[in-house]
C-alpha cells in the first residue's frame, strides 16, 4: 500500500538515520554518481555527499567544472547516485535533475550557494581545483610549482557545485529484506513536491 507527504520526504529521514548510524565509517559519505554520455553510454564515478542545500532535499556534489561529467550533464541533465552503507546494509539509489552551478551562473543565489559550498571545504579539497586539467596527459614539469591559495578568497573558476533535485528514491534494506520506492509530483498551482511511497518486492 502506498502513502503521499507533502513535508519534508520520508526518505530523507531514513537516509539521515543512515548518515548518523554508520558516521564511524569514514567511507559512509561516499557515493557513487552515474551519468550519460553524449554516446549513450553510462558513466559512473565516486563523489563526496556535501549536505542537502538549504534545508531541502537536494543534494549538494562538489565537482571540477574541466571534467568529464561536465560535459554529460550538458547532454543530459539526469543522473543517479547509489550509496552503500556497510554496516547497516542499506542501499539508496536516488535519481533526478542536475542543476549545475558554474562561475558562468547568471543567478546570484545561486552564486551565493556555490559561494557557500567552497568555504564548507576544507583548505586541502579546495586545492585540488588548482591543479592541471583531470582527464588529460600527465606533464612531467606539472608538479615543479606548488600552486597557493589564500584561504579567504573565494572559488576559483574550476570549482562547481552540482545539486540533484531527486524524483525517485529506491532504499533496499538486506537486513530485514524490505524495499521501499519513493516517487515525486510536482502540484500544477503551486510547484509544491509531494512524494508517493510504496513497499516493493526486494
Amino acid at each position: 500500500m502506498g502513502s503521499t507527504s507533502a513535508t519534508a520526504p520520508p526518505w530523507k529521514h531514513l537516509l539521515l538515520n543512515s548518515l548518523s548510524s554508520n558516521s564511524h565509517l569514514k567511507h559512509a559519505i561516499y557515493l557513487q554518481l552515474a551519468t550519460v554520455g553524449p554516446n549513450g553510454r553510462p558513466s559512473n564515478r565516486t563523489v563526496v555527499f556535501r549536505g542537502f542545500a538549504d534545508n531541502s532535499d537536494k543534494i549538494q556534489i562538489n565537482t571540477d567544472s574541466r571534467t568529464r561529467k561536465m560535459e554529460e550533464l550538458r547532454h543530459c541533465p539526469f543522473a543517479e547516485i547509489c550509496w552503500y552503507f556497510t554496516d547497516s546494509w542499506e542501499q539508496y539509489r536516488i535519481n533526478g535533475r542536475v542543476d549545475v552551478i558554474d562561475a558562468s551562473n547568471p543567478n546570484p543565489d545561486k552564486l551565493r550557494q556555490r559561494e557557500r559550498a567552497w568555504f564548507e571545504s576544507s583548505l586541502r579539497s579546495r586545492m585540488q581545483y588548482l591543479g592541471p586539467s583531470p582527464g588529460l596527459p600527465s606533464l612531467n614539469d606539472q608538479s615543479s610549482q606548488e600552486p597557493t591559495l589564500d584561504p579567504s578568497a573565494g572559488p576559483v573558476d574550476a570549482f562547481c557545485l552540482l545539486v540533484l533535485d531527486p524524483e525517485q528514491v529506491d532504499i533496499l534494506n538486506l537486513k530485514s529484506n524490505r524495499r521501499l520506492a519513493f516517487a515525486s509530483r510536482c502540484s500544477s498551482i503551486n510547484g509544491e513536491k509531494t512524494w508517493t511511497s510504496t513497499e516493493i518486492n526486494p
